[in-house]
């Protein structure tokens, strides 16, 4: 039977990266050492770790100006860097979700004065705020454009009159956006580019070394620009698994012909959630709703029947569709290298139970 991989994170990845990646586990570019086990200095390693920061900036169009970073850590530690490094008086953070929340108490609690412009917490974060005012006085407004958790996206770059610092972590790679606009774009690969233990950093460079703090050297991001994202030994299997993820995405065509796949994904599973009677989105305006997590649970009538559902799905090889404990329900995670098939056999599923009970 056929797997399908719905799971939030650690994710799917795409064959092509599942394969080169065990190659090279066992004999990394003809050297007969694995990729595991050979030395980040060398000069098979670094070309990967050349050719995976080029990739990014061609697929993305990173302008001159701005430097791609291998790091580690996560968005975690991102939530703390960003800040250290950026915020020089005072910052404002847009709260949409869990990830939101935790950058904003990370700069609050250890760098400077923070604003929260607006927040969705009224609602269990079911909707992006709109209408609100960023001070013009802030160095930057820090958002997170996609939430895992409550299944929102913010879709297009924000038109605001401040510079922006976004944590991509599930949705970069999946729609183009206008990289001028940021001082600052990070994301855990874990989702939509690559194995857990890398994060990608964008980092604008005239932005860089206007702080007064001190910065600890490590948490520095001219110290990983000097570097070449060789400060301290990089993730070398995660860096070559994201490595095979950007061939795989240049040779489908890029970022614009893999949004077209993940709308068509998207509207085929939305469409099925608002037109079956026993389940509901859980974002219940439309241009709020996530491509990247659609999040659902079973209308109040049929709340009895989560379980019954979760078990039936499974039985057909629908894996990772439990929704967060915050939510509940479920949640279908389409990231890049889910294939259309595995949302047709979502929906066929959902049908199927609908006429069973």
């Amino acid at each position: 039977m056929k797997k399908h991989n719905f799971y939030a994170g650690p994710s799917i990845l795409p064959e092509f990266t599942k394969e080169k990646t065990a190659e090279a586990i066992l004999n990394f570019a003809g050297t007969e050492l694995s990729v595991m086990e050979i030395s980040h200095r060398s000069k098979e390693f670094v070309a990967v770790m050349e050719e995976a920061r080029q990739l990014i900036r061609e697929l993305l169009d990173v302008p001159e100006g701005y430097t791609v970073l291998f790091l580690q850590g996560g968005a975690s530690l991102q939530f703390l860097m960003a800040p250290m490094n950026l915020l020089k008086t005072k910052a404002a953070y847009l709260n949409t979700g869990v990830w939101a929340s935790k950058a904003l108490k990370e700069a609050k609690t250890f760098v400077g004065e923070v604003v929260e412009v607006a927040s969705s917490k009224d609602k269990n974060f079911n909707y992006i705020p709109k209408n609100f005012v960023v001070p013009a006085d802030v160095d930057f407004l820090h958002y997170t454009s996609n939430n895992t958790i409550y299944g929102t996206e913010i879709l297009k770059d924000p038109e605001v009159p401040v510079p922006l610092v976004c944590d991509m972590s599930s949705d970069i790679l999946s729609r183009p956006v206008d990289v001028s606009k940021y001082d600052l774009i990070y994301a855990g690969a874990q989702k939509n580019l690559g194995p857990s233990g890398a994060t990608v950093v964008i980092v604008k460079n005239a932005a860089l070394g206007q702080v007064n703090r001190p910065i600890p050297t490590m948490l520095n991001y001219q110290t990983h620009i000097d570097n070449d994202s060789m400060f301290n030994t990089p993730a070398t299997v995660p860096v070559f698994g994201c490595l095979q993820t950007l061939r795989w995405l240049k040779e489908l065509g890029g970022v614009s012909a893999i949004e077209k796949k993940n709308k068509e994904k998207a509207e085929l599973l939305y469409a099925e959630i608002d037109r079956n009677k026993m389940f509901a989105s859980t974002v219940p305006d439309p241009a709020d709703r996530s491509r990247m997590n659609v999040t659902f649970v079973m209308n109040p009538e049929y709340a009895e029947l989560e379980a019954p559902f979760g078990a039936f799905a499974k039985a057909r090889g629908l894996l990772g569709l439990a929704g967060h404990r915050s939510v509940g329900g479920f949640r279908a995670s389409l990231y890049n290298a889910l294939p259309l098939e595995s949302v047709q056999a979502l929906v066929e599923t959902m049908k199927a139970f609908e006429k069973e009970n």
